[in-house]
């Protein structure tokens, strides 16, 4: 049985940004190949696979339920796709055991609303749940043990650091006590505990009080910008010329990571100062949008999650 799909982020964009590295060769993308980085429910390699015909796709996820419901959305397509289990900075791996070079690849990066649906995966402050968060269930840290072991100080910089969290000290602090008699083991306990230690006024604006601080620990269980950091570079190079890489972010600290990293990757190597361009030391990539894109009033009314999305996209113009 298929779980209801989701809706695809910026689906039209992303095909209409990727499909020239596709088709630079047949118009059905005969021969080319894309990386969907964070294949989730399988929504937006389906449509990529529809429109081409031709075309091989290669989805990542660490999550085994994404590639179990992905894989069941995808069969039909048959031997066309390809899943790996792996997070997306395993993508230099998992393409060199695919033909070693690609054309697109998609990032749509953060926590998958089908892991937030899912109560029992502890991502939602929504629901009590056990405190999970992990995005592979077969990794060892969860939330849980974030909260019950790391000392005062660790708590307070994940939450301040991944988090943005300005309350971080103080929500450390109640963190402590309350577990020295009672451990953490659910997400009611510790929303619980947020709406005592963010005082009130802060608490009625900014969205749900537990909002930036469950992002923390899902980054911190995830190592989720460590691996981004990892994953850009090893994207960029495993594209084949002109390839192109589309990426959609949903909080500042991704979409700041993404920005530095095509900054980089699109300024000239040639040393300042010089008056004209070394040879061989042009920049490598051009940007294909004009700093962060958003979705459209209508997107975000039939798809509130797409509301803070920030979509950045570049094509290798030089390089093998």
């Amino acid at each position: 049985m298929v779980d209801e799909p989701h809706i695809p982020v910026l689906l039209d964009r992303c095909v209409e940004l990727l499909a020239p590295a596709l088709t630079r060769t047949s118009e059905d993308g005969t021969g080319a190949t894309l990386v969907d980085a964070t294949l989730g429910a399988g929504g937006h390699s389906e449509r990529f696979l529809t429109q081409f015909p031709g075309l091989r796709v290669i989805g990542l996820d660490r999550d085994p339920d994404a590639l179990r419901i992905a894989g069941d959305r995808l069969a039909p397509f048959g031997d066309r796709v390809a899943l790996v289990r792996t997070r997306y900075d395993g993508i230099s791996e998992a393409v060199a055991a695919h033909g070693g070079s690609v054309d697109a690849i998609l990032f749509d990066l953060g926590v998958s609303s089908m892991q937030l649906d899912r109560a029992e995966r502890g991502f939602s402050y929504s629901a009590d749940a056990p405190l999970d968060m992990r995005m592979d269930s077969g990794s060892d840290l969860t939330a849980a043990q974030i909260l019950n072991s790391y000392d005062e100080k660790a708590l307070a910089r994940v939450l301040r650091e991944y988090g943005e969290e300005k309350f971080a000290g103080r929500i450390a602090s109640y963190i402590v006590r309350r577990r020295a008699t009672t451990p953490f083991a659910t997400t009611g306990q510790l929303v619980e505990l947020l709406y005592e230690a963010i005082p009130a006024p802060a608490r009625r604006t900014g969205g749900h009080p537990a909002k930036r601080t469950f992002q923390a620990l899902r980054i911190e269980v995830n190592a989720e910008l460590e691996s981004l950091r990892l994953a850009l570079p090893a994207a960029l190079q495993v594209l084949r010329p002109h390839g192109r890489v589309a990426v959609m972010a949903y909080q500042s600290l991704e979409d700041r990571i993404v920005k530095t990293a095509f900054a980089a990757a699109t300024t000239s190597r040639t040393p300042p100062g010089l008056p004209v361009e070394l040879p061989g030391h042009g920049p490598e990539f051009v940007s294909l949008t004009r700093g962060a894109e958003r979705a459209d009033a209508e997107e975000i009314e039939r798809n509130p999650r797409s509301a803070p999305v920030r979509l950045r996209a570049v094509e290798k113009v030089g390089g093998q």
